[in-house]
């Protein structure tokens, strides 16, 4: 009976957590065959070389990103807003999800084919949040300033490490997305 290979996906998730956790540096055939406890022959059964792995974790990521979660946005309904709020979750509350996606923007700084990639994923983001506040500002310029301050702040809120007193760091999100999205600080439930 012959050895069972490591499927191709395995490959790909344990390039994405290494991705996540040490950046594309990290992202060693050697590396990956240790964490995955086989040998690194495996691994050329399904790619021809290192930048062929990274090309299909680049697709992977940008499906997670993208397609599931509008997929999935889709699925549980809601209006425009609760659509916009349902895929910040998805996105930037995941613990899967943000570490690769910081990771893909420190790599983006350095690589252009990466930097594209990003720039189509965060166009697909910006689109459903303009859709989403242009539903109740009328104004194209104030749509892509509220628009981008919701996006930096998704991203950026977890680089900051400012205290609020008297406040949590929850309240402050909250009432900077109210007043991004238009909605009431007295109703933290939207």
């Amino acid at each position: 009976m012959g050895a069972l290979r490591t499927p191709r996906e395995m490959w790909v998730e344990a390039g994405l957590r290494a991705l996540a956790d040490g950046g594309v540096d990290a992202v060693r055939v050697e590396a990956l065959a240790k964490a995955l406890g086989v040998t690194k022959g495996g691994f050329y059964g399904y790619f021809a070389d290192r930048g062929a792995l990274l090309t299909e974790m680049l697709d992977t990521w940008e499906r997670e990103s993208v397609d599931d979660v509008f997929e999935r946005i889709e699925q549980e309904g809601g209006d425009a807003l609760d659509k916009v709020r349902l895929a910040g979750q998805l996105t930037f509350s995941n613990d899967r999800l943000f570490p690769i996606d910081l990771a893909v923007r420190d790599w983006a700084r350095r690589d252009e084919e990466v930097a594209e990639r990003l720039r189509r994923v965060d166009n697909s983001r910006m689109r459903l949040l303009r859709d989403a506040i242009s539903t109740f500002c009328p104004d194209p310029d104030e749509v892509e300033a509220r628009s981008l301050l919701a996006f930096c702040m998704a991203i950026g809120s977890h680089f900051l490490a400012a205290d609020h007193p008297g406040r949590t760091r929850a309240q402050v999100m909250a009432r900077a997305s109210g007043l991004l999205l238009n909605r009431s600080h007295d109703d933290p439930g939207r």
